[in-house]
């Protein structure tokens, strides 16, 4: 099975939501930062194949990467373009299930990126993550 790629969502403008979703969590929750980043790389190694508990689908192509720190669950929405590449679109915070608003965000970013990969993609960059971390 191939490596799948990761790309982060940018906006055209070069803003990338998962990026500054990560620097603003690393100033509450450092541990909830490598619990996602571990399921990044998770992500990263087996693509397609990542089920439940790690990864859920949640409806039109977006996919939620799962993780848990202490009772805080996070979230990284994400949707697959082809077989190999995985773009995220965005983090969040969740009590219950996640909001329908953040999975409508993930399907605009997804039908953005699919009309322009290159305008709408970053690669995942583990010393970008480092800076958000340590930011």
């Amino acid at each position: 099975m191939p490596k799948t790629t990761v790309y982060l969502y940018a906006e055209e403008n070069g803003e990338c939501p998962v990026l500054d979703w990560f620097r603003e969590l690393s100033r509450r929750d450092i541990r909830g930062v490598d619990a996602c980043i571990a399921r990044l790389a998770l992500l990263a190694a087996i693509g397609h194949e990542l089920r439940r508990p790690h990864a859920d689908l949640l409806r039109d192509g977006i996919y939620e990467l799962r993780s848990r720190v202490g009772r805080v669950n996070y979230r990284l929405l994400y949707f697959f373009h082809g077989k190999d590449i995985a773009v995220v679109a965005h983090g969040l915070t969740k009590e219950q299930e996640v909001p329908a608003l953040e999975v409508e965000r993930a399907v605009e970013r997804k039908r953005r990126y699919e009309k322009a990969p290159a305008k709408h993609q970053a690669k995942l960059n583990p010393a970008d993550l480092g800076r958000a971390r340590d930011s």
